[in-house]
């Protein structure tokens, strides 16, 4: 483990050279710093023995580049949104959306689940019948007759 003198002059010598090479490849304050603090802890804990601050440099770069390649690759990050695009896109598409949204929710509670869960989560149908302790033709036909109800409460074709 490194002393704490070692790394304030890693941190002070390197650090912009670090923040850069995340912000190129992150595009995003936020990962960079908590990529910038993986980084560092990293150089921290590490037992080898740099030959020149030359490696040292080299080390840390290729550090950098290899935990930045790994958040870009992370499942999480590849499988989810930010809030601001979220809030972006909300704003866009709430007025569109508002008026199903409500024809939706003003649908009987037992036409409401179903075509919450198939429709906006995406469970299958047979998946919903599993969740809703309901036989699957039912739920099918609860599909069927809650999608009649939408057409008919927004007076346009809904498509799946």
């Amino acid at each position: 483990m490194r002393s704490e003198q070692d790394t304030n002059r890693a941190i002070a010598e390197y650090g912009d050279m670090v923040r850069r090479i995340c912000m190129v490849h992150l595009k995003n304050v936020s990962d960079t710093q908590d990529i910038f603090q993986g980084v560092f802890l990293k150089y921290v804990l590490y037992e080898g023995i740099f030959e020149s601050p030359e490696h040292e440099k080299a080390w840390l770069i290729r550090v950098s580049v290899n935990a930045c390649r790994d958040h870009l690759k992370d499942f999480f990050r590849t499988h989810t949104v930010s809030i601001d695009e979220v809030i972006e896109q909300a704003g866009q598409k709430q007025e569109d959306y508002r008026h199903v949204y409500e024809a939706v929710l003003s649908l009987p509670d037992k036409y409401k689940d179903v075509i919450y869960l198939h429709y906006i989560e995406e469970y299958s149908c047979v998946e919903v019948a599993e969740i809703l302790h309901r036989n699957v033709n039912t739920v099918y036909t609860l599909l069927a007759r809650g999608k009649e109800m939408l057409k008919k409460s927004l007076g346009e074709e809904i498509d799946e």
